[in-house]
C-alpha cells in the first residue's frame, strides 16, 4: 500500500465524514464535524492496517511455501472490534430526560460513519460512496416525506366554559390538529372559577406547537396556557 493510496482513502473519509458531521452540528446535535471526522479517519486507518496485515501474511506465505500451511489471517478480526467499539462512543451521545430519549440518530450516524471508514479503508469506494449517499438521504431528504406525529399535552385555563371550549374545538379542527384525549377540572382563584382542560394533541412538528400556544393565548377568555412535559 503506497502513500498515494493511503492519502486518497484518508481524504475521501475526511470529506464524507465532514459533510455528515456538518449536518449534525448544523442541527445542534451532540456530535459534530470533528467527532465524525475522527471516527471515520480512525476506522479508515484501522481498516488499512487490517488490509496491510493480510497482504503481509499472504506475501510471507508466498515467500515461505514450506510453512504456508500454518499461516493464518483473518481480514475481519480487527474490523469486528471497530464495529462493536464504536457503539460505546455512540452511547455517549444518547441522553435520557424523563421519558424522552435524545441523540439516537447521532449515535447511529457515528456508527454508520465508522462503517464508511472501514469501506474506504479497505478500498471499497463504491460501497463507501453508496453508503454516504444513503446516510445523507436518510438525514435530510427522508424527513421531508415521512412525518412522525408529535404528541404534546397542553394545559389551558379559561373563564367562559362553553364559549372557550367551542372556540378551541373549532381551532383544532380548522388546523387539522388531532385531539387524542381531554381531561377537565375546575379550580377557584381569588374567588373566580377557572375551567382547566388538559389536551393531548397530535402535531406534525414542534414548530406547530409554538404557533398554537401563541394563537390560543390571544383568545379573550384564556387565563393561562402552557405545555406540560410528560
Amino acid at each position: 500500500m503506497n502513500w498515494q493510496t493511503i492519502s486518497i482513502r484518508l481524504l475521501i473519509s475526511i470529506v464524507m465524514s465532514g459533510i455528515i458531521g456538518y449536518e449534525r452540528e448544523y442541527h445542534s446535535r451532540p456530535a459534530g464535524v470533528r467527532t465524525h471526522m475522527m471516527v471515520c479517519i480512525g476506522a479508515t486507518i484501522i481498516a488499512m492496517i487490517q488490509e496491510q496485515v493480510s497482504l503481509d501474511a499472504i506475501n510471507f506465505a508466498i515467500e515461505n511455501p514450506e510453512i504456508s500451511s500454518v499461516v493464518r489471517y483473518d481480514k475481519t478480526r480487527i474490523i469486528a472490534q471497530v464495529v462493536s467499539g464504536v457503539g460505546f462512543l455512540g452511547a455517549g451521545t444518547i441522553m435520557v430526560q424523563k421519558r424522552s430519549v435524545y441523540g439516537l440518530t447521532t449515535a447511529a450516524t457515528i456508527w454508520a460513519v465508522a462503517a464508511l471508514g472501514i469501506a474506504i479503508g479497505l478500498g471499497y469506494y463504491d460501497i463507501g460512496l453508496g453508503g454516504f449517499i444513503g446516510v445523507m438521504v436518510t438525514l435530510n431528504i427522508i424527513r421531508n416525506f415521512i412525518h412522525i406525529p408529535v404528541v404534546k399535552k397542553l394545559k389551558i385555563s379559561y373563564t367562559d366554559r362553553e364559549k372557550t371550549q367551542q372556540l378551541l374545538k373549532e381551532y383544532f379542527k380548522d388546523r387539522n390538529i388531532k385531539v387524542r384525549n381531554i381531561n377537565f377540572y375546575v379550580t377557584t382563584e381569588n374567588k373566580v372559577k377557572l375551567f382547566n382542560s388538559i389536551y393531548d394533541l397530535e402535531f406534525r412538528d414542534d414548530k406547530s406547537i409554538q404557533e398554537v400556544i401563541e394563537d390560543i393565548s390571544n383568545y379573550e377568555n384564556i387565563v393561562n396556557i402552557r405545555m406540560i412535559k410528560v
